[in-house]
């Protein structure tokens, strides 16, 4: 039973609080500007499927398994798996506490240990967010590059492209403000998905096939080799985790707990097999000189790469939408007006701002 300290104790550490409306009133009294308890497990689930096998994969040979090689290499893969799986497994049911449920990690931190674990939380994981979006946007940029590469000797600098990608990504995040949201784009970025990892495999296999001079020896120094092992262990972990359950299962209907786990199941299996698999036929096609970006190393004619490249831009505008959201989410629930539609005039006006 909720006792009144407690009450108290949770509305000290949100900084979110605002007018209640009745559609964002949540049990514990937080309130906030995105839709909650609404999503099904299967949008969840392909949400997470989708987002994980964004244009980060393209990297996960050089960074995983050149490292590793191919035994300690497979066995961190599998151990790392089943790790983080039921972590996040025993984690969708770590946000209910005494029959309350948060929605925020920071939240629930500050109600367990208090207002200094409240800010750490916040900040580290917010640090995080801001890093992984970086890395999107270098991404983005990356691609259009390799694209213009292709129709010309002389492409511009990266950062132009830096530049058009952050575009993008502001253009989205301003019509696609919440995760429920983004639903009307999932049939989309799944084609966009499994449209480039199919063709990818497909020229991997075959440059594979071709390649007959296949290195898989770990080189460098015997500390270059302890210190990229423990990076690569970090990317896997990476890889596999977004350290955003809580506001990811912010969005999903009751019981919560139950559709979470529905949804893990899906990244586990069929979001893993993909990006686990593009990693590892990656590695055996090209061996330990694997790019750091997979495209750059293709053969086949030049509509492959343009395919491949402009895919991976798109879908990276959805994947870093949903790593971003719990700062969207902030800002919104913040600076917007919750008596109002999140597309009325004002908060509309207020969007574009903030």
């Amino acid at each position: 039973m909720e006792t009144k300290e407690e009450t108290s104790n949770i509305e000290a550490f949100s900084t979110e609080q605002g007018p209640i409306m009745s559609n964002v009133k949540h049990e514990n009294g937080l309130t906030s500007a995105h839709t909650i308890d609404h999503d099904s497990w299967q949008q969840v689930g392909l949400l997470l499927v989708t987002s994980f096998n964004c244009g980060y994969i393209l990297t996960f040979s050089n960074l995983m398994l050149v490292p590793l090689g191919w035994t300690w290499g497979i066995i961190c893969l599998v151990v790392v798996g089943l790790y983080t799986a039921y972590a996040n497994w025993l984690l969708a049911a770590f946000h209910f506490i005494n029959g309350q449920r948060f929605i925020r990690y920071r939240d629930l931190m500050g109600f367990l240990f208090g207002r200094e674990l409240y800010y750490i939380t916040w900040v580290f994981q917010y640090l995080t967010i801001l890093l992984g979006n970086m890395g999107f946007i270098l991404l983005g940029g990356k691609a259009l590059k390799e694209i213009n590469s292709e129709f010309s000797d002389s492409p511009l600098r990266l950062q132009y492209y830096i530049i058009i990608t952050g575009a993008a990504y502001f253009l989205f995040a301003f019509l696609i403000p919440t995760m429920s949201a983004m639903r009307r784009w999932l049939g989309i970025s799944t084609i966009l998905t499994f449209t480039y990892i199919i063709i990818l495999l497909v020229v991997l296999v075959k440059d594979g096939k071709s390649n007959k001079n296949k290195d898989y020896k770990i080189h460098g120094s015997k500390a270059d080799k302890v210190f990229n092992g423990f990076g690569a262990i970090s990317a896997i972990i990476v890889c596999n985790t977004s350290g955003l359950l809580l506001e990811i299962q912010s969005t999903l209907r009751k019981p919560a707990v139950e559709n979470m786990r529905k949804a893990l199941y899906t990244q586990y299996t069929a979001g893993l097999l993909v990006y686990y698999g593009v990693s590892i036929v990656g590695y055996w096609a090209y061996g330990s000189v694997v790019s750091t970006y997979l495209p750059e190393e293709l053969s086949g004619p030049k509509w492959v790469k343009i395919v491949i490249n402009f895919a991976t831009f798109l879908q990276s505008i959805v994947s870093q939408h949903m790593f971003l959201a719990p700062i969207h989410e902030t800002l919104d629930t913040k600076f917007l007006k919750l008596d109002e539609s999140m597309d009325s005039k004002e908060n509309i006006k207020r969007r574009f701002y903030v």
